[in-house]
Formats: structure tokens, sequence, C-alpha cells
């Protein structure tokens, strides 16, 4: 596959998990929703790199994933903290006892949506 068809596919992917996020919220599932926003987030990130770099890494440090997004121009540096506060909810969201809020599962979809739409303004 191409870069842009790479892109396009890694959009679906986090309009397909954004939505997801937001029909667990509404069921209550703050822990479900928030790692589908931070997977949609995700996604965002690599249509975003996939369409303005040509590629993307796949690691699970974040300090990476930030910097990678960073690398790719203004629209990476202006969704950058975004990024890093959606990562900062991936692991409480998935592994810890501690659960997610309700007010947090909200944020975390405010971010993914902000995200996407950055991703979707480049991929267009």
């Amino acid at each position: 596959m191409s870069a842009l068809t790479d892109a396009k596919a890694h959009l679906a992917k986090a309009r397909e998990f954004l939505e997801a996020a937001a029909l667990n919220n509404d069921l209550a599932l703050y822990n479900a929703a928030t790692s589908n926003a931070v997977t949609s987030g995700i996604n965002s990130k690599n249509a975003i790199c996939l369409k303005l770099t040509g590629r993307t890494g796949k690691t699970e440090n974040h300090a990476e994933a930030i910097a990678e997004l960073k690398a790719t121009g203004s629209v990476g540096r202006a969704q950058a903290t975004t990024f890093d506060r959606l990562l900062r909810l991936k692991a409480r969201s998935q592994y810890q006892t501690v659960s997610i809020s309700a007010s947090d599962a909200t944020k975390a979809i405010a971010w993914a949506l902000r995200m996407l739409e950055a991703a979707v303004g480049v991929n267009t």
C-alpha cells in the first residue's frame, strides 16, 4: 500500500474508534470510551504523519510518538499537546485499577475529535 492509502485507512479507523468512544460514553462505560478515544487519536496521528511525511512509526514509547507528530510541521506541533493528554490516559483506561471519570472520558473524546479534525484537514 502507498502512504496515502495507509493514511486514509488510519483516518477511517480514527473515525470508527471515535464513534465507539461516544457510544461507550453514552453507556457510562468510561474506561472503554477513553480507550477508544486514545486509539482514535493514535490513528489520527498516523494519518497525519503518513500524509505529511510518508511514514509513521509503531512505537509504544509515547515520547517518540509525540516527537514524530511534532516533526510533521505546524499541524503536528499544534496537535502534540492534545495527543500527549490522550496518551496520558491510556494506561489508566486500559491497565490500571483506578477507573476513568465521566469528566475525563468526555475530555478524551473532545481531544480525539480535535485530532481527527486535524487529520481530516491534512488528508483532504
